[in-house]
């Protein structure tokens, strides 16, 4: 560890900026973040769902597998965001598994007691996480209806859009996203192809409607991008 105190993570999650200061100094010494190698497992399906899991560096990528083995990219988060929520919905297995996509990737790890216990006396702890639930439930929905009735392009183009209204930052008219992920990420979370990803953000490139590196994605009008 650095010596950069264990509350810099707490403080830099963004779940965490609705608690208040002395139940988060509480957590200084008894939460200690943990460190993930590239490609190591955080937790597999059938595990138990006891944790809460936050990110304070790195990327997690959130999956499953079909019966044939074949694996399904449901999320890929970064640096501030939650997983294993769904332990506060009733989960008692995990559906899903959670990996570490970077070395050094840090997450903070909270029992599920611990955060019930801090949600009975924080509503506002509480109505994010309800909300944070909701909207991937959402999310989930929307993507399995993207898969079955849109082409690869549109689905490419909305998840573009989906990232923009989630992640964007409105300069003008034009809306920059700061990007973590590849091509590859991209295609695994639209079901395409890494091709059909560099193939379309070219053409929208071409077209003046986007721009990228990466490290951003700046769409240059939201309105005109199909």
């Amino acid at each position: 560890m650095s010596e950069t105190s264990n509350l810099w993570y707490f403080e830099n999650v963004d779940l965490f900026n609705v608690l208040c200061p002395h139940k988060v100094k509480g957590m200084d010494e008894k939460h200690i973040p943990n460190l993930f190698k590239k490609d190591q497992f955080i937790y597999f399906p059938e595990e138990n769902s006891q944790h809460i899991y936050m990110i304070a560096e790195g990327r997690v990528k959130i999956g499953s597998y079909t019966d044939d083995g074949k694996e399904i990219v449901k999320a890929i988060l970064g640096k501030g965001e939650l997983f294993g929520e769904m332990a506060l919905a009733g989960e008692d297995k995990r559906s899903d598994f959670a990996q570490s996509m970077d070395n050094n990737t840090t997450v903070c790890i909270m029992s599920l007691d611990d955060m019930n216990e801090l949600m009975a006396n924080n509503k506002p702890l509480s109505f994010k996480l309800l909300k944070i639930i909701g909207l991937r439930l959402r999310k989930v929905e929307r993507r399995l209806e993207s898969l079955v009735f849109k082409d690869a392009r549109t689905r490419i183009v909305d998840f573009l859009r989906d990232q923009a209204e989630e992640k964007g930052q409105k300069v003008g008219y034009e809306t920059m996203i700061p990007s973590y992920l590849t091509h590859k990420d991209i295609a695994s979370l639209t079901g395409t192809s890494r091709q059909t990803v560099t193939t379309v953000l070219n053409e929208l490139r071409d077209k003046n409607l986007i721009n990228f590196d990466r490290r951003k994605i700046l769409i240059r009008d939201m309105d005109k991008l199909a």
